[in-house]
C-alpha cells in the first residue's frame, strides 16, 4: 500500500475484498468534520465575531444557523452506557454521501440514498494531551439495536447488518447506538459532515500536501498520482480518500489506512495555518465547515464548538494514534468482517478506562498486522 506522509486524504466507497456491498463513498470530511475541525477555527471566528459588532453578530447568527443539531438522548432513550469518571471524552465522527444537493455534482458513484462510510471513534483522555481514533470499517458484521427513526417509528434490532447501512436504513442516532452498544461506551458527542463540506473545507484552507512513494492509478476513484509529493485540492482529495483499487489488495481495508494519514495531515494543516490573522478566510472555512456540519445538540452552536475546541487546544495532531478496529473475514461471507477476538473487546475496554491500549488489541487478522 501507498505511504501517505504527513498530510494525507481520507474518504471511500467499496466493499471489504471484492464488490460484494456496493454501496457508497466514504467520508474523510466526517473525519474532518469531526477531527474537532471546529477548534481554533471556530473559536477564533466567535473572537472576530464579538469585536466586529453588528455586521459581525449578522455572520455570526448566519454560520450559527447553518449547523445542524441532534438530541442524541431523546433519540436513543436510556438504553445507553453510563458515563464513567474515567473514560475520557468520546467522539463519534461521521462522513456522510447523501447524493444529493451539491452532492451531486460530485463524482460518488452509481449509488442513490444516504451513506455513511467514514466512522471514527475518537477518544481523547483525561487530561486532553493525546487523542486516539478508532476506526470502524464499514462492511464490518454488527448486531444493530432495536431503534427509532426520525419520523417515531421503531426498527427492531438486527444481527449480521452491516455496519454502513445502519446510516441510511435508520438515520445517524441509530449508529450512535450501535457503536455504544458494540463498544460498551457511551459517546460524549456526535458529528458529521458531508462529501460537499469535506470537499469545500480542503478547498477553503488552499488544499493538503500529500506524499506517495509510488503510483496510484484508480479508474473507480478517478485518482492518478506519480510517486511523490503532491498539493491536492478538494476533489483530488476525495479521490484520495476514496481510492482502494490503486493500493494494496483493493480492498476497503486498505483505503482506512489512507483515510488515517489523511486525517492527520489535515488537521495539522489547518493547525499551522493562522486563522486569526486572516478573518476573510477564517470564514470561508467556518463557513463552509458549518454548512455541512451535523453534531448532537449539545454542540450545535459556535459558541458550543468553541467551547470544546478550546478544551482540546493541548491536543496535538501529529501526536493521536490512529487504530483499525481488528476484524477478520467473516467465515460466510468473505466479502465481510466481523471484529476480531479478544483483540476487539480489549481495544474498547481499554478506551473504557482511559488507559493505555496494548499492542496485542491493534492486531488485526484481516491485515495480517497491526491495524
Amino acid at each position: 500500500m501507498s505511504h501517505v506522509s504527513t498530510p494525507q486524504p481520507t474518504e471511500s466507497d467499496a466493499p471489504s475484498r471484492g464488490d460484494g456491498g456496493g454501496d457508497g463513498q466514504g467520508a474523510e470530511r466526517g473525519r474532518a468534520g469531526g477531527r474537532r475541525i471546529g477548534r481554533k477555527i471556530l473559536l477564533g471566528l466567535a473572537v472576530l465575531v464579538i469585536a466586529a459588532g453588528g455586521t459581525g453578530y449578522w455572520l455570526y447568527s448566519g454560520l450559527d444557523g447553518n449547523i445542524k443539531g441532534i438530541d442524541l438522548d431523546k433519540a436513543i432513550g436510556d438504553d445507553r452506557p453510563a458515563k464513567l469518571p474515567t473514560s475520557g471524552q468520546n467522539i463519534l465522527i461521521l462522513g456522510s454521501d447523501s447524493r444529493a444537493g451539491a452532492n451531486a455534482a460530485l463524482k460518488t458513484g452509481h449509488v442513490s440514498g444516504a451513506r455513511s462510510d467514514t466512522a471514527l471513534v475518537m477518544h481523547i483522555p483525561e487530561g486532553r494531551k493525546k487523542a486516539v481514533a478508532i476506526s470502524i470499517p464499514r462492511d464490518t458484521l454488527v448486531t444493530r439495536p432495536e431503534c427509532t427513526k426520525a419520523d417515531g417509528s421503531k426498527v427492531p434490532s438486527a444481527k449480521r447488518v452491516m455496519f454502513n447501512s445502519v446510516y441510511s436504513q435508520v438515520g445517524s442516532a441509530c449508529v450512535v447506538k450501535t457503536v455504544e452498544k458494540i463498544s460498551g461506551i457511551r459517546m460524549d458527542h456526535y458529528m458529521e459532515i458531508d462529501f460537499a463540506g469535506f470537499k469545500d473545507l480542503v478547498d477553503a484552507i488552499g488544499g493538503v500536501t500529500v506524499t506517495v512513494d509510488e503510483d496510484i492509478h484508480d479508474t473507480s476513484s478517478g485518482l492518478d498520482l506519480t510517486a511523490g509529493t503532491h498539493r491536492l485540492d478538494g476533489a483530488q482529495s476525495l479521490e484520495f480518500v476514496r481510492t482502494r483499487h490503486g493500493i494494496g489488495d483493493g480492498s476497503d481495508l486498505g483505503r482506512i489506512g489512507l483515510q488515517q494519514q489523511f486525517m492527520t495531515a489535515l488537521l495539522t494543516e489547518i493547525k499551522e495555518q493562522d486563522l486569526l490573522g486572516s478573518p476573510a478566510k477564517t470564514f470561508e472555512i467556518a463557513d463552509s465547515l458549518t454548512q455541512a456540519l451535523t453534531t448532537d445538540s449539545d454542540l450545535a452552536s459556535l459558541r458550543s464548538l468553541a467551547r470544546f475546541g478550546q478544551s482540546m487546544n493541548g491536543v496535538d495532531p501529529s501526536t493521536m494514534e490512529t487504530i483499525m478496529l481488528p476484524v477478520s473475514y467473516d467465515r460466510i461471507d468473505p466479502n465481510r468482517v466481523v471484529a476480531a477476538e479478544p483483540q476487539a473487546s480489549t481495544l474498547w475496554k481499554a478506551l473504557r478506562t482511559d488507559s493505555v491500549i496494548p499492542e496485542s488489541a491493534k492486531k488485526s487478522p484481516a491485515t495480517g498486522g497491526t491495524s
